[in-house]
């Protein structure tokens, strides 16, 4: 569901692009062709007034009325009606000449259209020039069409209304469209009106923050702007009133200043988050970094040791769900709908396309999860038929397909020995299937019904023994390999974990969720455990524990807090800094950085022992779905609902 809407959203976006450019044609024409019609009007208008002015200069009989009067007729009456003889035309004071006559449009006049399209032309050209020190070219470039619309319906009502009903008619094929899915699949309904109600709970939760932070601001913040010469662009700077906005006024832009190169990106409620605390226009030329369509800041907070480039952009015909690379680095495989993809990660060119004829050509078929065998011969990809499929790549053929789970896959990881490869689905469990005999090994996840428990990611540690998962409950489960015994369930995160990751030591998971921020943690305590081949006890409550609870003992010695892991795995870093959803994450194969993508368009790289960010990386026009580090180090893949995988280099300086 969510990736159809960003094909959709995407499409759209591609057809609005052309619809402006489109349109913006248009109106430097008709622009272009009023300009003509007004010195055309001006040229009539002076060719009028020379006439005007050689009639005044010969010698004109007087007008009618006058002509009696010298003859000794006495004047008219004041008040009575000029002669029947008299010229309909009304003498203008001081000239002996008739103007204008009755109904007769004035020089220069073009019609009511024209004059309709000059005053709205004026009326915009007049709001660019006052808005140009603070104004963004996309923010001009809509209004553009918005006014080129106005004007075509302005003059043809007929043509808003064919608008108005064509938007309409497309609002109710996308509702009856989601009806109709929705019937079929109940559970797609319960997951919507889930995410309705997260999303309302979020917007009155920062409604209640917004109300609460301008309440303590009109107590205690009365501030007004006035300049400060010892103020200091870094944090460090402490407070200044140079950056405290007034209250009762508004704070004008700096002289000169121009629309800004950086998008503005939506608010954040994370304290963490460094963008909030510094200006991209202000920053040192050494802390930014511009591409033709994407940039890089550095935080001001760390010393930059890293940098980076974009090396290959890898065009795809829908939203790019997943990218991985090969073990040794040389190969990107990227997965969209129906089809996975290769590319040489040198050169960007792609090498190989796998498409599934046999599968049902109705409908769409997105590749949710892709994964190389680690001797890179193999192609494992899951997707929304509930099937794993591995191909082979030379032959560019299924060598074998996996059935078993009940709904989507999500995730896919191979073990490095190669033997086995970890699922994750929908379906609430995660299974390790056998690459010789095909055998399979269910890993259940035991919650109430109503508890929606689905897995989003999975990961399999360095030496084989472990399998993370993130799911929809927000909880992140360990099992044991060997025996399929859950031994471990990591709590903390506040709404559902999308994307988990091993340290390259495997003793840490990294996790990233929908709450905007990733945690680290620390498995030590559990890989030490004499208890972790025995099966963690089934949690009481959905959440494990119950509310405001305090640690629970079990009667095997397993303590059970309401945060972190229940055999001792600990929470010890908490990344904050994204303003929207977390989707994927990734840790590099030195430990060094972990690197995180959002549904906020942005790259972060942060540092792996101190949560601290080195930079943020904004290179795509929707959400960073997927992201993958190169095990050979130095490149970084993102895939994105802008119908683009990327290939980045990164370096240390």
């Amino acid at each position: 569901m969510v990736y159809e809407l960003e094909n959709q959203h995407t499409k759209a976006r591609l057809q609005y692009d052309e619809d402006i450019n489109r349109l913006r044609a248009e109106l430097a024409q008709a622009r272009q062709a009023v300009v003509v019609q007004q010195a055309q009007a001006q040229q009539v208008a002076q060719q009028a007034q020379a006439q005007v002015q050689q009639a005044q200069a010969q010698a004109l009989p007087p007008h009618p009325a006058t002509v009696s009067s010298a003859a000794g007729g006495a004047p008219p009456p004041p008040g009575s009606l000029p002669p029947a003889s008299a010229s309909p035309h009304i003498a203008h004071a001081g000239m002996g000449h008739p103007g204008p006559g009755y109904g007769e449009p004035p020089y220069g006049y073009r019609g009511r259209e024209d004059v309709r399209e000059r005053e709205i032309r004026d009326v915009r050209d007049v709001r660019d020039v006052r808005d140009v020190p603070d104004r963004d070219v996309r923010e001009r470039e809509l209004r553009d069409v918005r006014d080129t619309r106005e004007i075509r319906e302005a003059l043809n009502p007929r043509e808003r209304e064919i608008r108005l009903a064509r938007e309409r008619r497309e609002r109710e094929e996308r509702d009856r469209e989601r009806d109709e899915r929705e019937v079929r699949n109940p559970r797609e309904r319960e997951m919507r009106l889930a995410r309705e109600r997260r999303e309302r709970e979020d917007r009155e939760r920062d409604e209640r923050e917004v109300k609460r932070i301008k309440t303590e601001r009109g107590k205690n913040d009365r501030l007004e702007y006035t300049p400060s010469t010892s103020h200091k662009p870094y944090p460090d700077a402490g407070p200044s009133t140079a950056l405290v906005a007034s209250t009762s006024s508004s704070i004008p832009p700096p002289p000169g200043a121009g629309p800004s190169p950086y998008p503005q990106l939506p608010p954040s409620s994370s304290t963490g988050a460094f963008l909030d605390e510094i200006n991209p226009e202000t920053l040192p030329p050494d802390l930014k970094k511009e591409g033709s369509d994407w940039f890089a800041i550095f935080s001001p907070k760390v010393k930059r040791v890293l940098d980076v480039n974009l090396v290959h952009t890898l065009i795809h015909e829908s939203v790019v769900c997943c990218v991985r690379f090969s073990a040794d680095g040389k190969f990107l495989a990227t997965g969209c709908n129906r089809t996975a993809q290769i590319y040489d990660t040198k050169t960007g060119a792609k090498t190989c396309i796998l498409n599934d004829e046999a599968a049902s050509p109705s409908g769409d078929l997105y590749i949710r999860s892709v994964c190389f065998s680690p001797d890179g011969k193999l192609l494992a990809t899951g997707a929304e038929d509930k099937q794993i499929r591995i191909w082979d790549i030379a032959k560019k053929r299924i060598r074998r397909v996996f059935e078993g789970h009940q709904q989507e896959i999500y995730s896919l990881d191979f073990s490095k020995d190669g033997r086995l490869i970890v699922s994750g689905s929908g379906d609430r469990t995660a299974r390790i299937w056998d690459m010789e005999n095909g055998a399979q090994k269910v890993l259940e996840i035991n919650e109430p019904e109503g508890v929606d428990a689905g897995v989003t990611s999975v990961a399999i540690s360095p030496d084989g023994r472990l399998v993370a998962a993130g799911s929809l409950d927000t909880v992140v489960r360990i099992w044991d390999v060997q025996t399929g015994f859950l031994v471990e369930r990591l709590k903390g995160h506040r709404d559902s974990v999308y994307s988990v990751a091993f340290t390259p030591d495997g003793k840490g998971i990294v996790s990233g969720s929908l709450d905007k921020t990733l945690k680290q943690w620390d498995i030590s305590a559990l890989l030490r455990n004499p208890a972790r081949k025995e099966p963690l006890p089934p949690a009481s409550t959905p959440s494990g524990v119950a509310p405001g609870a305090g640690p629970v003992v079990a009667a095997n010695g397993t303590a059970r807090n309401k945060e972190g892991g229940e055999r001792g795995s600990m929470n010890t870093l908490n990344f904050t800094g994204h303003k929207d959803y977390v989707l994927s994450v990734a840790v590099s194969h030195d430990g060094q950085w972990v690197v995180s993508g959002s549904k906020d368009r942005g790259v972060q790289f942060w540092e792996q022992r101190t949560a601290q960010v080195q930079l943020m990386l904004q290179g795509h026009k929707n959400s960073v779905i997927s992201i993958d580090l190169s095990p050979a180090g130095g490149v970084l893949a993102t895939g994105s609902g802008d119908m683009q995988a990327r290939l980045w280099s990164y370096t240390t300086i």
